[in-house]
């Protein structure tokens, strides 16, 4: 009777454990964390998600929230920095809705600055630590866990966007059902990164081989595997800071008019410019020589000379430089021959999509849109696009020429590698940028290690396991008593 009483005892013990498997399951643990991108022309805060039970497994961090900070970048408020820090509140506050108020100072919070910065810094260094201990102390008010502000290298900035769009497309790392593995994906499916800024620009990929400049190489280990990545950045080149360093060169080889011929702008456009702005950035040093002396307004008047355009934008290069060299892009800098795909996100995307060229079309078709762009005047522009922003729709022929001088001749890509280069701002529901990448590095979720395959069990069903083990001891104990 004893016997059959244990033996019942222990099989009813696991028939309502394994009954718990599927009535009783824990939530998992989500954690967050947050990062403001603060750009040259804007600042954005990106929040992300994930489950910390897979932790380290690739493709687990989504994107919950996108707040655009109202206002110009941080590096504008270079005279008046507490207004950095205020500029922030309203995403902050925004962010703290989203986040579950239990989890609030547990969300690692970073801040991280690009080419805006950079540029403050080496007009007025004392200006830019103002600005980011302005900005420091306002996340610090937050109930958050406040990681640092600061501002970050071209080539950090590169390396970091090329993370982002490898993490979120599952280049890295794959695992495959069949194999029961963790499988690396070939070389040629790691894609390249192109991001164009308002400040700067830079490019990042794998090369071919070893053919890399170790000045130029950023090294990383990612799931077990080792990357040496090309990535360069190029201040002063973002699409902002070029329109000025075109308007700059115009006027001078126009010097003395005041009246300018803008090749660039619509035909009925005009823009006037004082000569004082030059002053405000190093990429346009106003104590060159070549600009006319006084601060007077001039005036820039479109023309919508498409090859003209493409002709003023080419002398903003120095090709000359790289002499015969073929791993060279402008200025002597080095580059080894693109490979791969490429995501070309951020203003690259932007300039394309307004003209309806995301998809991958032709060069051909890319170059014929552009030119019939250029030669549209302001009234069918305006009267077309009313909802433009009126101060970006005249920059569209200027900005999409760039593009195309700066992915053709300095980068050097051709008829046949045009079709690799894919004109993207996200990747699944994620914004594609260099914030996902900084946070993932900077709180470990890409291990240098490969990842294990772990066969986990339910904690029920362990404990239905250990309960009939143990019952199975006792009934087997009283067996050799009686």
């Amino acid at each position: 009777a004893i016997i059959g009483a244990l033996v019942t005892l222990s099989i009813i013990a696991l028939v309502l454990s394994l009954v718990k498997v599927e009535d009783v399951t824990l939530p998992p643990t989500v954690k967050y964390g947050m990062v403001f991108d603060a750009g040259s022309s804007h600042t954005s805060l990106f929040v992300y998600e994930w489950d910390s039970d897979k932790e380290n497994n690739t493709g687990v961090v989504s994107q919950t929230l996108s707040c655009d900070v109202q206002g110009p970048g941080i590096s504008s408020y270079a005279n008046n920095p507490p207004k950095a820090g205020d500029s922030l509140r309203e995403c902050l506050d925004t962010a703290l809705k989203v986040v579950p108020a239990v989890k609030h100072r547990d969300v690692p919070a970073y801040l991280g600055a690009t080419a805006g910065m950079r540029l403050l810094r080496e007009q007025n260094s004392s200006a830019a630590d103002q600005v980011l201990a302005e900005v420091a102390k306002t996340m610090q008010e937050y109930p958050v866990a406040f990681k640092g502000a600061q501002i970050l290298t071209g080539e950090e900035e590169g390396a970091y966007g090329w993370i982002t769009i490898n993490y979120l497309l599952d280049s890295f790392t794959k695992f495959s059902p069949k194999a029961h593995t963790w499988l690396r994906p070939e070389a040629a499916d790691i894609f390249g990164a192109l991001d164009l800024g308002g400040a700067s620009t830079q490019i990042s990929f794998v090369p071919e081989g070893s053919a890399i400049n170790q000045n130029e190489a950023s090294k990383f280990t990612l799931y077990g595997y080792n990357y040496n990545i090309y990535t360069h950045s190029y201040l002063c080149y973002g699409q902002n800071e070029m329109l000025k360093r075109l308007a700059k060169e115009l006027i001078v080889e126009s010097s003395p008019s005041t009246r300018v011929h803008h090749p660039c702008y619509p035909k009925g456009y005009n823009e006037t410019v004082s000569l004082s702005s030059f002053g405000t950035s190093p990429c346009t040093n106003r104590s060159d020589p070549r600009l006319p002396l006084g601060d007077r307004d001039v005036t820039l008047e479109g023309r919508g000379n498409a090859s003209g355009c493409l002709a003023a934008l080419r002398e903003l290069f120095n090709f000359s430089a790289c002499g015969q060299s073929r791993d060279c892009t402008f200025d002597g800098v080095f580059q080894p021959p693109v490979r791969g795909q490429f995501i070309a996100f951020s203003a690259f995307y932007y300039n394309f999509k307004f003209l309806n060229l995301t998809e991958g079309q032709p060069l051909a078709t890319a170059r014929e849109a552009i030119e019939q762009l250029c030669t549209r005047t302001w009234d069918d522009l305006s009267s077309s696009y009313p909802k433009e922003d009126p101060k970006r729709l005249p920059t569209y022929c200027a900005n999409a020429n760039y593009i195309l001088t700066l992915l053709l001749d300095a980068y050097k890509f051709n008829e046949t590698s045009w079709n690799n280069i894919f004109f993207q701002m996200k990747a699944g529901s994620a914004d594609v940028g260099w914030t996902l990448g900084y946070m993932l590095n900077l709180t470990n979720m890409i291990p240098a290690e490969a990842p294990a395959r772990v066969r986990g069990h339910m904690p029920s069903l362990w404990a239905a396991a250990i309960t009939f083990i143990i019952l199975t001891l006792i009934l087997g104990l009283a067996a050799l008593l009686l």
